[in-house]
């Protein structure tokens, strides 16, 4: 599997089932936690071969991930999560301007930054989960699964999220099981079957393509 991303882009990867997205998609998902170098290929950003490296010097570098389930610290506060996001070094001296900025563009977690995260909604730890990301100062933002059991209307929020965040310079690769909403917002996009691209192109072409509105989208 071959794909490339340019900078400030909205990239979204489809697949029809979970079991087929996994074993296309690890290379994305695990870039930030495997020391393990590839069997075969390489891992680029920004021109330089990551592969095998360790995650604290992959987040370093500005790529930040919003896992799938979110994955926050749930015996930690708001404000306790989003401190551990800019703990990389890159992230330090700007961590204070960093608070400042989450905390306007979430302000339900600036109301809540004492409350422990384990005890919130789901999507009020989405919208953490993105927040501490953001308090690394990344310029690369991989988000796995980021609609996974959440409500529709949350589900909204968080793509929105996602595209405002594009809008301010910042490339996102979305992993995503929500064929129509991923293809909605991603400039490119690619579908995945059994480990292998099987078609790619802009969002909105593939939105239009008979093949993915029959197999994907029930059209």
């Amino acid at each position: 599997m071959s794909l490339a991303t340019a900078s400030s882009n909205c990239g979204g990867l489809n697949g029809l089932t979970i079991q087929a997205l996994a074993p296309a998609a690890r290379p994305c998902r695990r870039v930030r936690r495997t020391r393990d170098s590839p069997r075969a290929g390489s891992i680029r950003f920004k021109g330089t071969d990551i592969s095998g490296r360790e995650s604290h010097h992959i987040c370093n570098l500005g790529i930040g991930q919003v896992a799938e389930g979110r994955q926050v610290f749930p015996t930690l506060s708001v404000l306790e999560n989003l401190e551990v996001g800019a703990m990389l070094p890159r992230a330090r001296k700007g961590a204070k301007r960093a608070l400042e900025r989450v905390f306007t563009m979430f302000p339900r977690l600036a109301e809540r930054r004492g409350q422990l995260a384990g005890t919130m909604s789901g999507g009020e730890q989405q919208m953490l989960a993105i927040a501490r990301c953001l308090m690394g100062e990344p310029e690369l933002i991989l988000f796995d699964e980021p609609s996974l059991g959440l409500a529709p209307l949350v589900i909204q929020e968080v793509l929105y999220t996602i595209r405002v965040l594009n809008g301010h310079g910042l490339t996102i690769l979305l992993v995503e099981q929500n064929v129509a909403v991923s293809l909605k917002i991603s400039n490119r996009a690619y579908v995945l079957e059994n480990g292998r691209i099987v078609m790619s192109g802009s969002g909105e072409q593939l939105l239009r393509d008979d093949r993915v509105r029959q197999a994907y989208l029930g059209l």
